[in-house]
């Protein structure tokens, strides 16, 4: 069995705002094994994006802990964080505005290879970016253009490159096909699976698309204003939700095949509650039709009902 390499545990992050605390995460778990894709689900605003950064802090977790092969890393100071950033990197979601106008290609790739030290010749560090470029598929006369004479998929390349260019273990993708094209996003995402499989590395893939998840992911988790409310193997997902929310989420995704049968659309009522101070009991409870007295005043735990699939719901205990 794979071993774990990254442990999120009870993981928070608030943000003070005039009126109240925002509640952004709040209480999320889970755990990737080496050389696995954990896909994290979820409409805008659920959290996504704030969950890759807090693990990476980017943002400060209020609480929690994030346990990277046994060291827990929101205690590590900033001398030792920056020695942790050489194993942990992050893909953003817009590739253009992830990267510096006023470097060329080149230069962008070797900027991180220079601020940790890596190499001690220009000469190294020139053969590094060749060859980290060779292995994103960006030809060698790219070298000296700049963002702006580029697409938008070879900008991403260029951001997938400046990760890579250190070796990580462990890489966020916030999002990193959704600024472009379907066409180029088929490229990234095979791209990326090609990567894991001759580098060995693991990944924290975020987006709120479904079926560019399912395309890239060994598990997934679903989550709902700040927590996550299922989580399993995609297959398992896929073919037997159980959350309330998981299953609308499913029903949104058009099916291009004729001749189908055409899967009941599941249209949720009422709007997603405020984070800042949320409502107490299951955060879903409002827009749920399922719902009882007990889902508005306990919040559920996520458990295990049987073979690693996990769910947040009183109903499905």
């Amino acid at each position: 069995m794979a071993e774990t390499i990254i442990e999120v545990k009870n993981l928070k992050k608030y943000f003070k705002t005039k009126k109240g605390m925002l509640h952004a995460l709040d209480d999320v778990s889970f755990s990737i094994k080496k050389g696995e894709t954990l896909g994290l689900v979820g409409e805008s605003g659920c959290g996504k994006s704030t969950t890759g950064r807090a693990i990476l802090r980017l943002h400060e977790p209020t609480s929690g802990e994030v346990i990277y092969r046994g060291t827990d890393i929101v205690t590590l100071n900033a001398a030792e964080m920056k020695e942790m950033r050489k194993k942990l990197q992050i893909v953003f979601q817009d590739p253009y505005s992830s990267l510096n106008p006023r470097l060329c290609v080149q230069d962008l790739i070797s900027e991180p290879l220079l601020v940790n030290h890596i190499y001690s010749s220009k000469e190294e560090v020139e053969a590094r970016v060749k060859e980290v470029m060779e292995i994103v598929g960006l030809e060698q006369r790219l070298a000296q253009s700049y963002p702006h004479e580029l697409d938008g998929g070879r900008r991403q390349r260029i951001g997938i490159a400046r990760a890579l260019s250190i070796n990580p273990e462990f890489i966020v993708m916030d999002e990193p096909v959704s600024a472009l094209d379907v066409s180029v996003q088929a490229q990234i995402l095979n791209l990326m699976n090609q990567l894991k499989k001759d580098l060995g590395l693991t990944y924290l893939f975020i987006s709120h698309n479904l079926s560019v998840v399912k395309h890239v992911s060994d598990r997934i988790a679903v989550m709902y204003l700040g927590k996550i409310v299922e989580l399993a193997d995609y297959k398992e997902i896929f073919a037997n939700p159980l959350h309330p929310y998981t299953k609308a989420l499913l029903s949104a995704i058009p099916i291009a095949k004729l001749n189908v049968e055409k899967r009941e659309r599941i249209i949720l009522e009422g709007d997603v509650p405020s984070p800042v101070n949320p409502p107490e009991g299951c955060r879903f409870c409002g827009r749920c039709k399922f719902r009882t007295e007990q889902c508005a005043k306990e919040t559920p735990d996520l458990v295990d009902v049987g073979d690693g699939h996990y769910v947040a719901c009183h109903l499905c205990k």
